[in-house]
């Protein structure tokens, strides 16, 4: 398996694997999820490729105080085979190059593998409530 940064050749099939993985939600167009990504001066937008299968993706992004990581999305037929755990380990290791000291990640209540796939990478819940506030409607 490789990672690779992300080109505009693999949009068609990013989306399809977010789909896949239930990450498309109908007030997020992924095609502008995408375009605004392609913006971001500090982050990455990474695909994990297995010869020229698309695995996974994940963006990853570092505001100067804290890293995150959005649209992380693994292959079904790849869960629990150790992709998912590779991929937050790149990530984290991109992020300690940029001198983050910290990584936040959103994760939906209701879906409870994913919480408990980065409880077993060591993530905890933090005693904070996450806002948010619509800027612009993509639909």
């Amino acid at each position: 398996m490789q990672f690779i940064d992300y080109h505009q050749d693999w949009q068609q099939r990013v989306i399809e694997l977010w789909q896949k993985c239930g990450l498309i939600r109908s007030w997020n167009d992924p095609e502008q999820d995408i375009f605004r990504k392609l913006t971001d001066t500090m982050g990455r937008f990474v695909l994990l490729l297995d010869d020229n299968k698309l695995i996974g993706s994940m963006m990853i992004g570092y505001d100067g105080h804290r890293g995150s990581v959005n649209y992380l999305a693994v292959q079904p037929d790849y869960q629990k085979q150790g992709a998912g755990r590779l991929m937050m380990d790149y990530c984290e290791d991109y992020l300690v190059t940029l001198g983050c000291p910290k990584i936040n990640l959103c994760v939906r209540n209701t879906n409870v593998a994913v919480l408990d796939f980065y409880g077993a990478l060591g993530y905890q819940a933090d005693p904070v409530v996450v806002l948010g506030k619509r800027l612009i409607a993509d639909k």
